[in-house]
């Protein structure tokens, strides 16, 4: 008979040691290998934006640094963007939202928070700047130097103006006296007080509660920069458009600050490296080009009327607005050094501009 070799037999309580020893060395394996799964996924970040994700802002200042920051930063970084007031609508709101967690970055308007950006008075002053382009830049640096109140909580991902706002009217507009008592809707109290003394009747209202005012018989006008007359229908109301260049708009897209300063250090990189004057200069460059799109579509459409202000009126209006910027300056000395510091980076600006379309002219 052939004999059956013994198997080895471990005791009961041997087994359960051996069973309990592979458990623990799987348990510190998963351990261990735990941070490195989490480093695998991304950081998430939730973006607030107030209005359509089709509008003109949405297109030339938020979608830009989205798109580069989620192709770049796969694997590192993602924004998530919650358009059309999903996180909240309302746009005194939006600096509390960043502030309390409700979003990671939203795009707020400062003007519709002057008690807490109290020095953006010095970007909205009436006639001092001629486009987006000049306005942006100025704007960012003065932001980059902290020379603004009001910004210590947030990272500006991007300080964008937008060209300055023109009058919009379901009333006919043909010159200054024509704006007399006419009801129109101001991004900030400086604009206001600009559009007062040319004899209206200024109301400061957000962009977006803008055309449901005009409908309802609140309003007769706007003020809105051109490029954005269509974004939420403030041109589907107006059909008469003055173009007097009154105050730009400062525009941002902020970012929590603490949660910035947490961020892996190669995605706070990452965020700089598409924030500041990139942001700028690709808002402002894609934004002038809708706009003068949008000038060319009102001139031919035979159902609008287009009016330039007379020369008469324009020097009237600049003296106006020059006013403006004396009170605002004479007010405190912190003002009026503000003022000096705004014209000051603004001729730089300018004079760079200057040297490269002296670079670019053909030559005799």
């Amino acid at each position: 008979m052939t004999m059956m070799p013994k198997r080895s037999v471990l005791p009961v309580s041997a087994a359960r040691s051996s069973v309990v020893a592979v458990a623990r060395i799987v348990a510190m394996a998963a351990t261990v290998l735990l941070p490195f799964a989490a480093a695998a996924e991304p950081t998430t970040l939730k973006l607030s934006f107030f209005t359509s994700d089709r509008s003109v802002a949405y297109q030339t200042a938020v979608k830009p640094f989205v798109d580069a920051i989620n192709s770049e930063g796969e694997g590192l970084l993602k924004i998530d963007v919650y358009p059309s007031g999903a996180l909240g609508k309302v746009q005194k709101d939006l600096p509390k939202q960043v502030l309390d967690g409700t979003a990671d970055i939203a795009f707020i308007v400062p003007g519709q928070n002057p008690e807490r950006f109290q020095d953006n008075a010095v970007v909205e002053l009436p006639g001092l700047f001629r486009n987006s382009y000049e306005a942006s830049l100025t704007y960012t640096r003065l932001v980059a130097i902290n020379a603004l109140a009001g910004y210590r909580d947030f990272f500006v991902i991007g300080a964008y103006a937008t060209q300055p706002e023109t009058v919009h009217s379901r009333k006919p507009i043909r010159s200054l006296a024509d704006l007399k008592e006419q009801k129109i809707r101001t991004n900030n109290p400086t604009e206001a007080i600009a559009l007062a003394k040319l004899g209206a009747l200024p109301v400061v209202l957000a962009f977006n509660e803008t055309a449901p005012a005009i409908s309802a018989g609140a309003l007769d006008g706007a003020t809105v920069p051109v490029t954005q007359l269509f974004d939420v229908g403030i041109g589907r109301l107006t059909s008469n458009h003055f173009l007097l260049g009154t105050s730009v708009a400062p525009l941002t897209l902020m970012m929590n600050r603490k949660v910035f300063e947490g961020l892996p250090e190669a995605a706070k990189a990452l965020i700089r490296k598409y924030s500041g004057e990139w942001a700028a200069v690709q808002f402002s460059g894609a934004y002038e080009a809708i706009g003068t799109k949008t000038i060319d579509d009102i001139k031919a459409d035979a159902r609008r009327s287009i009016v330039v202000p007379s020369a008469q009126d324009q020097l009237a209006a600049q003296r106006t607005f020059r006013a403006i910027a004396q009170d605002w300056a004479a007010a405190s000395v912190h003002n009026g050094d503000l003022l000096k510091l705004t014209e000051a980076s603004l001729a730089k600006v300018r004079e760079v501009e200057l040297a490269k379309s002296r670079a670019e002219a053909p030559k005799e």
